[in-house]
Order: C-alpha cells, then structure tokens, then sequence
C-alpha cells in the first residue's frame, strides 16, 4: 500500500471517529410528560431546532407538579424509560428532562422494622433532649449565681460533666434516628435518573459521581453507565424555548462579555479545611477569578468582600458566580445573550415554576441567563461544583454545558440539577483556555477518595 493511500486512510479513520467521540444530538433523548401539553410542546421545540431524531422522544404519564413521590418515580418514570431505551442503551448519553416533568423525588417508603425502630427512638431521644435542656438551664442558673454568691466548687463541674454525658449518650441516637428515617434521601429527579441504570443503590444521602474528573479510573471499572442529565425548565414555556433559542444564536459567533466572581473573603485553611468547606468554596471563587483573568485573559471582576455585588453593577455579564443570599435573589447582573450564572445557596431551585419565588434560579432565568444550576433541597456546599473547576472547564470550548456539569460535579442522587440546553458550548468557537490548564480547586485541597 502506498504512503498517500495510508494517509488517506487514516484522515478518513480521523473523519469518522471524531463525531462519534463528540457530544451531537443522536445522543440526547428528551423526556417529556404526556399529562401536560406543554411539556410535549417543549420537547418538539428543541427536537427541532438541535436536529434530535424524533425516535429520540419519550413521553411518560407522570404527575402535573413539581414533585413527584419515590413510588411512582419508580413506577411511572424509571420503569417505562429503562423499556424504552433498553435496546438503546449505550446510545442513550444525555437525557434532557422538559417543562412538565417533575423536578423533585421525595423520600422512599419506610419498612415495617425501620418505622418498629424509629418508634422506640424517638422516645429516648426525647427524653435525653429535655434531660440536656434541663441540665443547660442548671448550667446557667449555676453561671449566674456564681457572679453574686459562688456555689460549691463541685456544683459547676458536676452539671458540666452530666451535660456532656447527656450529649454523648444523645449523638449517636440522633444519627441512628438520621440512618433510619432516611433522611436527606430526597433529590433532584435529574439527578437521581443519572443512576438509571443501576440497581438498588443506597437511597441514603448522595452518590458519589463516576463522571468527576477526579474519580480514578479503578473507580469506575465495572460500574453501570452514569447517564448526564439536563433540563429545559422555567416559569414559563416561551422563556424555556428561549434557552434553547439562545444557545444556538450564541454558539454561531461565541459568548461575549464580562465574568463576575463573588466571593465573602472567608480564610481557606487546607489542614482544617479539605476544600469542600466555606473556605474552600470561597478560595474556588477567588481561584475562578485568577484563572479567567490570567490564563484565559478574560474581563473578570473579582469581589471578596462579605457584601454582594449591588442590584445592577454587573454590566455585559456572560459569567457570574456567588454567594451567600438565600433564596433572596438579588440582581446584581446585566446579562449577555448566552449567559451562564450560579449563586451557592441552599434552596435555589426548591422551584423552577412559581412566578412568586425570589429563588435565584428561576429569577436568574427570567433575568436573561441562558443556563444556571441550583439545588431542590439543602445541598451542602459540597453539592455545588467547584467555580474554578466549571467555569475553568466551560471555556475550554472542549465541553458541552452538560459535560462540564458532570466533570465537575461531585455527586449524583442528591440536590442540584442542571437547567440549559445540555448541547450548548459558548465557547467551542472561541476556547479560552487548553483542559490542561484546569487544575483541581482549590490548589491544596484534598480528594479524599483514592
């Protein structure tokens, strides 16, 4: 064979596998719920307009609100979808949830023998609970006194040493309780359907994300597929076709603008501090700010004071990120066409729907943003992914809006969900930056599993 024939044939090999290895519409199937004709409306909006193959839609009967309980999400959603794709599973890379379907699974049913032992917990837990409370009212009583009159020496002490019995005996009672009740066992559905293919998982707290760009690869052998999972969602069907309108006008020329980082100026201490703490989240913003500014030589205003930024000081907007107002949205941003935003906060997408909220999703959808996140429910810090870590990834240009989600977000079957067209890359025209510019954050923070 000749050396033109094997170049040929090696530039047509290079042809052929460089679509199959990047993310196209083939690969997102869009979930839609045949109970609201909206959300139909939603599905055939975007199947259109990203060219998604319409054997790729899946209408499910699911119920009407924004939440929907543990037995019928596995009854009504993840029983009919795993049928539905079970002859297309490895095609099935992205599910892209619509306005319509539910946004939040609640908590499993307890067994007879959980609600048997939370029956004989709660009682004791109480009765240690007025025993501390009576014991701390001593305390002070004893505290007081001691300013005027002081009582016997061993009086303080006695009460201090009781008290810290009490405490002790009451912990692992209350963490018990915790385990068996399954508490914190509720999720956002998008990201409870990453783990679609997986079987009877523990439904206490989170999963620990495969897809994290720091999860070693020994982690991830011989594990069921994690599903990336989006959502076009908002307080209003022409706001939601609008994400997907602007993802595509802004794709064609790149996202232009400003990038606003704010952080509260907390000490980041890595030997008390991993970095998935306060001090790691606010070194993260910092870190976000630098990396933007310096290696990607963007327009980036950093502000690490307590305070936020103020209502409208954020003019040409593309990137914001920061914290702390909860649930009190404050708009401090002028958005771009394109924009992607995140506040860290607990509740920011308790719901995507209600033209009342103040919640920073949805008001930060309805302010312009073409893509956000935010958690249904108490996240933890550790629920949000790191800003240096997205952001640094986002402007790579390498990765669709839902696979810097999933490189960079620690867990599923837990809080947060992803709003935005999930195929939307700002940056693909434009890239700012090489992948291997983006470190984990913060510099001295520690993965803990290995």
């Amino acid at each position: 064979m000749t050396l033109s024939r094997l170049l040929c044939g090696a530039l047509l090999l290079s042809l052929l596998a460089n679509p199959a290895c990047a993310l196209g519409p083939a690969d997102v199937f869009v979930i839609f719920n045949k109970a609201v004709p909206a959300s139909k409306e939603v599905a055939d909006y975007y199947v259109a307009r990203r060219g998604v193959p319409t054997t790729n839609l899946i209408g499910l009967d699911l119920p009407t609100g924004e939440d929907i309980t543990r037995a019928d999400y596995d009854k009504r959603l993840v029983a009919p979808l795993r049928d539905a794709l079970k002859e297309r599973k490895d095609k099935a890379k992205v599910l892209l949830t619509v306005y319509g379907v539910p946004l939040r699974v609640g908590r499993p049913e307890l067994s007879a023998d959980e609600k048997n032992e939370l029956d004989k917990l709660n009682p004791l837990i109480a009765y240690y609970q007025e025993k501390g409370k009576a014991l701390d009212e001593q305390i002070k009583a004893l505290e007081a006194k001691a300013k005027e009159e002081p009582p016997p020496a061993h009086a303080l002490a006695e009460r201090r040493a009781e008290r810290e019995v009490v405490q002790g005996l009451l912990r692992p009672l209350e963490g018990r309780r915790q385990f068996v009740s399954r508490a914190e066992s509720e999720a956002a559905v998008d990201s409870e359907l990453s783990l679609l293919w997986w079987d009877n998982y523990e439904l206490r707290k989170q999963q620990l994300n495969l897809l994290y760009f720091q999860v070693p690869e020994k982690l991830r052998a011989g594990k069921p597929p994690v599903v990336m999972v989006s959502r076009l969602d908002g307080p209003s069907v022409a706001l939601v076709k609008g994400l997907v309108d602007q993802a595509l006008e802004v794709e064609q020329k790149g996202l232009q603008g400003k990038a606003y980082f704010d952080a509260r100026h907390i000490a980041y201490d890595p030997k008390s501090d991993t970095g998935f703490g306060y001090g790691g989240y606010d070194e993260s913003l910092r870190e976000a700010a630098k990396l933007l500014r310096e290696a990607a030589k963007m327009d980036v205003t950093l502000d690490d004071k307590p305070e936020l930024f103020a209502e409208g000081s954020c003019t040409e907007c593309a990137l914001y990120c920061g914290w702390y107002s909860l649930m009190k949205y404050v708009g401090c941003c002028k958005f771009v066409r394109g924009a992607v935003a995140y506040h860290i906060a607990s509740g920011e997408a308790v719901s995507l729907r209600d033209p009342k909220t103040r919640q920073w999703c949805k008001c930060l959808l309805e302010d312009g943003v073409a893509a956000t996140l935010g958690p249904v429910a108490e996240p933890y810090t550790i629920g949000f992914p790191k800003p240096a870590e997205f952001f640094g990834t986002l402007v790579t240009g390498k990765y669709t809006l839902v696979e810097c989600y999933y490189r960079t977000a620690l867990f599923t079957s837990w809080m947060t969900v992803l709003v935005g067209d999930p195929l939307y890359n700002p940056y693909a025209k434009t890239p700012k930056l090489d992948p291997a510019e983006v470190k984990p954050s913060p510099k001295d923070g520690k993965f803990l599993i290995r």
